[in-house]
C-alpha cells in the first residue's frame, strides 16, 4: 500500500539506495553496482539489505575503477542490468526511496530501463542532500562527507553502494530532529521543503539528473469516503453496550453460570473474585463465554459443568471506554481475537459490557482505519505511524459532508489516547533509567480543544498532571517532573509540538499534587491582574486521559464550584485574551492575509471563549462549547436566538478550518487555522459571512451574560 502523504517522517517505511557507475554524466553511465537497504520506524535493518553488481556493455572506465573500485574483472560473471532489475524492484515495492543526490541515480536507474525497453516508474523519494541544505542552508556543499561530518554521522566504506546507502540512511536519521526544528515533520512537508531549495535543483538539472522529489497526486477524497463506514466514528461505546454489567462469582459451577446465560438471553458473564456489590475493576475481573464452556465441554466431558468458572474465565477482563467511539471496540476486538469487552467509566469501573453482536449492523469493520494501534504502539515510531492515519480518516469523514464537530471530537480523542500512550512510553523510560514506579498515584489531563472535544489538525500540547502526595520540588514532584519531560518529548516527536505558552506538564505551573493544586485555583479566583490569568481559562476544559481519573475531575470540579458567582474572576477571565480580530475590512467584504482569513482569532475563539467564561460564571459545569451554551440557553440568560447562532457558527468554522488544514496537509504545507477565502464555494462563503456576522456582538453578549 502507497505511503501517506500525512506520515511522519520519524514513522517512515522506506527503502536506502545507491549506485556505482562508469561515470558521472546521467546519460552515458552504466550501472556497476547497486544496493538498497531497509529504514523501518527510524531503524536500519541492514541484514534484510540488496547489494547486487552488473555488467555493463561497455569497458569501465579506469577513472571510474579509481573512485569505486569496481574494474571489469569484479563484473565479468555479474548479471546484466535487465536480469536483476525486478529483484530491485521488488524489493522496493511501493516503498519511499530515499538517496544522497538521488536524483542521479534516478536519472541513471531510468536511463538504464530506457535502453532495455522496461517501463520506468518513477518512485516517491526523498534527497538527503537537500534535506540537508534545508537543515544547514549555510553549508559550502551537500556532499556525502560533509553532510555526515556536520551531523556526527561515521562514514562507512564510501563509494561502495551498500556503504553510501548506509551513510545516507543514517544521515537521514541525524536530520530527523533538525527538521522537526524548522517544522518540516511529514513526508508531503518534507517534499514541498525540499523543491524549495531551487539553487541546488537547478544545479542538479543542468547536470543532467532528473527531478528526485515529484509532488503525489492529490488524494481523490470521493474514493477514500467510499472506504469509510462513518458510524463507527461518530456513535460512542455507551450508545451500543448492554448496562448494567452482569456478574457471577468464581466459584459458581459451569452448569450454574450456562442456565444464567441462559436464562438472561447474554452470551457471557463477568467473574468476580468474592461476592461484592462492587465497584468492579477490570484487573480483578475475569470472563466466561458461551465458547469457553462448549470448549470445556468438549474436552471435559459433562463432568466439566460440575466445576467452578474460575476453571476456564479468562482474565484480566479486556475493555474499553464507555466515552470511547465503536471503532475502538471493533479494532480491540479484532487485534485480540476476541468477542466481549467489558466497558469502563472514567474512574475505571466496570458498568457494561460489549459483544460482537452488538456491533454486527457495523458493516465496515475491515475497512476501519482507525483501530487500538496508538493504545498498543510499542515505541515512538509505531506510535507515530499510527496517529498518521488520523488526517486521512478525517478526509475520508468530511468528503462523506459529516460535521466538522463530529471529526473534531475524533481528533480529540485520539489525541487522548496519543497522549495516553505518551505517558506509559515515558513510564517505560524512567524504568530504562533506574529511576523505578511512579511513588503516589496521579493523573494526566488534557486541557484547551481536546479537552473541549473540539480539536482542529493545527494542534500543540495542552496537558497538565496532578499527583496524591507530595510538596512543590519533593520527591515525588521532582519523579513526575522528569516523567512529564519525556511525555513532553516523545509527543513533539510523534507530531504533536511543544506549546509555545508552555501549558505542559513538564512546568511546574502545570503540574503538582491534589493540595498544591487546590491553593493554585484559590490563588487564581482571588488575583486581580488579566496578565496573571492568561492560560488560566483552558484549565476549565480540563478532561483526564490516563491514570486516576478521580484525581484530575477533583480539582476540575473543585475549580468550577470555587469559580461560581464570582463576576469579578470571570470578567477579567473573559478580557485577558485581548480584543478580537475583526474579520471585516471597511467596506464590509473579508479581511485576508494572503488571501486567507484566520477563522480562529477572528471566529471561533470568540465563541468558545464567551461559552467557557459563561460557564465558569454561572456554573454550567461542561466541557463542549456546545454543551456550554446549551446550558447557559436553559437557565434562560440571553436571547435563545443569539445563542442558537453561535452554536451554528461554531460549526460553520470547525467545518471550514477543518477541510483547509486536510487540503493543506496533502500537500504539505504549513497547518494553520486560517482558511483561502478563494477556494470556498459560493455556498461556504455565505455561510461564513453569517457566521461572522453572529460573532461581531460577541463582545457585547459576554458582558451582558456576565451580570
Amino acid at each position: 500500500m502507497a505511503v501517506e502523504s500525512t506520515t511522519p517522517l520519524i514513522a517512515l517505511d522506506a527503502v536506502v539506495i545507491d549506485t556505482e557507475t562508469t561515470g558521472l554524466d546521467p546519460r552515458k553511465a552504466w550501472v556497476v553496482e547497486i544496493a538498497a537497504l531497509r529504514l523501518a520506524g527510524g531503524d536500519i535493518e541492514a541484514a534484510t539489505s540488496l547489494r547486487r553488481r552488473i555488467r555493463p556493455p561497455s569497458p569501465i572506465p579506469e577513472r571510474a575503477t579509481r573512485v569505486h573500485g569496481i574494474d571489469d574483472v569484479a563484473v565479468s560473471d555479474a548479471p546484466a542490468f535487465a536480469e536483476i532489475w525486478p529483484e530491485f524492484t521488488d524489493f522496493i515495492a511501493d516503498s519511499v526511496v530515499i538517496g544522497h543526490s538521488i536524483g542521479f541515480d534516478l536519472a541513471v536507474l531510468k536511463r538504464e530501463c530506457e535502453r532495455a525497453s522496461i517501463r520506468w516508474v518513477h518512485p516517491r523519494a526523498l534527497d538527503t542532500g537537500l534535506l540537508g541544505a534545508i537543515v544547514s542552508p549555510a553549508l559550502a556543499d551537500y556532499t556525502l562527507e560533509t553532510l555526515a561530518s556536520r551531523l556526527g554521522v561515521e562514514v562507512v566504506d564510501r563509494h561502495s553502494a551498500l556503504g553510501d546507502a548506509v551513510t545516507a540512511a543514517r544521515v537521514f536519521l541525524a536530520l530527523l530532529p533538525k527538521l522537526r526544528d524548522r517544522n518540516v515533520r511529514t513526508l508531503a512537508e518534507a517534499e514541498r521543503a525540499t523543491r524549495a531549495v531551487t539553487k541546488v535543483l537547478t544545479e542538479q538539472h543542468q547536470a543532467g539528473w532528473i527531478e528526485a522529489v515529484r509532488m503525489p497526486v492529490r488524494a481523490d477524497r470521493e474514493g477514500m469516503s467510499r472506504s469509510i463506514d462513518s458510524y463507527p466514528y461518530i456513535h460512542r461505546i455507551s450508545e451500543v453496550m448492554s448496562t448494567p454489567a452482569k456478574f457471577i462469582v468464581a466459584d459458581t459451577t459451569i452448569d450454574a453460570a450456562l442456565g444464567r446465560m441462559s436464562g438472561e438471553r447474554v452470551s457471557s458473564l463477568f467473574v468476580s473474585p468474592h461476592e461484592t456489590d462492587g465497584p468492579y475493576r477490570p484487573d480483578r475481573t475475569g470472563i466466561i463465554t458461551e465458547r469457553d464452556v462448549l470448549r470445556a465441554l468438549a474436552t471435559q466431558g459433562v463432568e466439566a459443568l460440575t466445576r467452578p468458572v474460575a476453571r476456564i474465565m479468562s482474565r484480566p477482563l479486556a475493555c474499553v471506554p464507555a466515552d470511547a467511539f465503536v471503532y475502538l471496540a471493533i479494532g480491540r476486538m479484532n487485534r485480540l481475537k476476541i468477542r466481549h469487552l467489558g466497558v469502563t467509566n472514567e474512574q475505571g469501573e466496570i458498568i457494561g459490557a460489549l459483544s460482537a453482536r452488538d456491533l454486527l449492523r457495523l458493516r465496515a469493520e475491515g475497512a476501519l482505519l482507525l483501530g487500538d494501534e496508538i493504545d498498543q504502539a510499542a515505541d515512538v515510531p509505531a506510535l507515530a505511524r499510527s496517529w498518521a492515519k488520523l488526517p486521512q480518516v478525517a478526509a475520508g469523514l468530511m468528503a462523506e459532508e459529516l460535521s466538522g464537530r463530529h471529526v473534531a471530537a475524533l481528533i480529540s480523542r485520539r489525541l487522548g489516547a496519543l497522549s495516553q500512550r505518551a505517558v506509559a512510553l515515558a513510564e517505560q523510560r524512567m524504568r530504562a533509567e533506574k529511576r523505578g514506579e511512579p511513588p503516589c498515584s496521579y493523573a494526566v489531563a488534557v486541557l484547551g480543544s481536546a479537552g473541549r472535544e473540539e480539536s482542529l489538525l493545527a494542534m500543540d500540547q495542552d496537558n497538565a498532571l496532578v499527583f496524591s502526595d507530595g510538596a512543590p520540588g519533593g520527591a515525588e514532584d521532582q519523579w513526575f517532573a522528569a516523567l512529564s519531560v519525556h511525555m513532553a518529548d516523545i509527543l513533539h516527536e510523534v507530531g504533536v509540538p511543544y506549546c509555545q505558552g508552555g501549558v505542559m506538564a513538564k512546568n511546574p505551573l502545570w503540574r503538582g499534587s491534589l493540595t498544591t493544586w487546590l491553593r493554585r485555583i484559590e490563588g487564581w479566583i482571588s488575583r486581580s491582574s488579566p496578565r496573571d490569568l492568561l492560560s488560566v481559562d483552558i484549565f476549565f476544559d480540563l478532561r483526564p486521559v490516563h491514570g486516576d481519573a478521580r484525581l484530575a475531575n477533583h480539582i476540575w470540579r473543585a475549580a468550577f464550584d470555587a469559580a461560581r458567582g464570582e463576576a469579578a474572576f470571570a470578567k477579567l477571565l473573559a478580557e485577558a485574551p485581548g480584543a478580537r480580530q475583526t474579520a471585516f475590512n471597511w467596506f464590509g467584504r473579508f479581511k485576508t492575509d494572503g488571501g486567507r482569513i484566520d477563522l480562529k482569532k477572528s471566529g471561533l475563539f470568540g465563541i468558545v471563549n464567551m461559552a467557557r467564561v459563561l460557564a465558569i460564571r454561572h456554573h454550567v459545569v461542561e466541557r463542549s462549547t456546545q454543551a456550554r451554551l446549551a446550558g447557559i440557553k436553559a437557565l434562560g440568560r440571553g436571547a435563545e436566538a443569539d445563542l442558537e447562532a453561535l452554536v451554528d457558527a461554531h460549526a460553520v468554522f470547525v467545518d471550514l478550518i477543518l477541510d483547509q488544514q486536510i487540503d493543506d496537509m496533502e500537500h504539505g504545507k504549513p497547518v494553520t487555522n486560517s482558511v483561502a477565502i478563494e477556494r470556498l464555494s459560493r455556498r461556504n462563503r455565505s455561510r461564513l459571512r453569517v457566521a461572522l456576522d453572529a460573532v461581531e456582538h460577541a463582545d457585547e453578549l459576554t458582558r451582558d451574560l456576565l451580570l
